[in-house]
This record gives structure tokens, sequence and C-alpha cells, in this order.
């Protein structure tokens, strides 16, 4: 495997640090229009097998389950069954929770 060098900016790396610290401090706002930021790519449509089988990996209810995605039990189930799509917000959770289901229940 050829290893790829990687350019060291000192004067990038200084002023991403000072960038930081500014917005933690609250002294600076991180905007798209001040700030490169790599964003996520959008999120497929997730299947209905799929949000079973993030349920199933987690071992918890219909029920149980849409509480800890704070929805509604009728949602979950019509996803599962397929008569509704997640959308928003509640796609970009079950992308993650296809990831990394544990983390769903130490919210």
């Amino acid at each position: 495997m050829k290893k790829k060098d990687i350019a060291f900016n000192a004067e990038e790396l200084v002023k991403t640090v000072e960038e930081t610290r500014d917005h933690l401090l609250g002294r600076r706002r991180i905007t798209m229009r001040t700030t490169d930021l790599e964003l996520p790519a959008p999120v497929e449509r997730i299947k209905p097998a799929e949000v079973a089988a993030i349920r199933n990996r987690l071992k918890v209810s219909q029920t149980v389950f849409a509480r800890i995605l704070n929805v509604p039990t009728v949602t979950e189930v019509s996803w599962e069954k397929g008569r509704r799509h997640p959308s928003g917000a509640a796609l970009r959770l079950l992308q993650i929770a296809r990831k990394h289901p544990r983390i769903l229940l130490e919210a």
C-alpha cells in the first residue's frame, strides 16, 4: 500500500485552534460562510426491514423503540410495515442507530 504524504501547515493549524477556542468561548459563531465544514451526505431511504433490524439488534419492542426515537408507536409500526417512511431527523437518527445501535440506549 502506498503512503500518501500529508502536507503540514502550522499556520492553518493555529488558525483552526484559535477559531475553535473562540467558538467555545462564545466569541465566534460557526457558519457556512466562515467555516469549511464537511457535511454528511444526505441519508438514503431506509427500508422497512432495516428499521425492524435496528430494533431487533436492540432487543426492544416496537413501543419501546418508538419511545427511544421519540415518535408515536403508530409511526414506528408504519415504518416497519412500509406504509410510511422515516424522513428528516428521524432518518438521520436511524442511520446513526444502524451503525451504533447501543448509542440510543445511552442517550
